[in-house]
């Protein structure tokens, strides 16, 4: 399991870093241009929070994992943050509209790999608090 977290970790990041390309690739400067500024701007902020947690998660997981394992409290935080990566795999079907990447290849692939993504976080981090 210590593998799998520091994996994890290392994947944490790059997701975290690939968070600062979300603005750009999703041409949030003309697609938000109609919101309120506020709601623009909580866009640019949450983004980049989630990208912050992210990469401490990820850096937790890679500078961590007996601790994350061996301890009532990591495996008490990996609990935690089993459910959050459940949670987050039940949006990616039930949140998200299916004509977001339905017949388009590159879309779903996307969905395919994310989609697996959260179900191995979710099942890592979960089997740790009950291994």
């Amino acid at each position: 399991m210590e593998r799998h977290i520091q994996i994890i970790g290392a994947l944490l990041i790059i997701l975290a870093v690939g968070h600062f390309r979300f603005p750009r690739y999703f041409n949030w400067k003309q697609e938000l241009r109609s919101l309120s500024i506020i709601n623009r701007q909580m866009m640019y902020v949450h983004a980049l929070f989630i990208a912050i947690v992210l990469f401490l998660l990820g850096l937790l997981c890679l500078s961590s994992p007996k601790d994350l394992l061996d301890t009532t409290l990591g495996r008490r935080i990996c609990f935690g943050v089993g459910i959050f990566w459940t949670a987050r795999l039940y949006v990616q079907f039930f949140g998200f509209s299916a004509k977001i990447w339905v017949g388009k290849s590159f879309e779903t692939a996307v969905h395919v790999v994310f989609s697996l993504f959260w179900a191995y976080l979710s099942t890592v981090f979960i089997l740790i608090y009950f291994v």
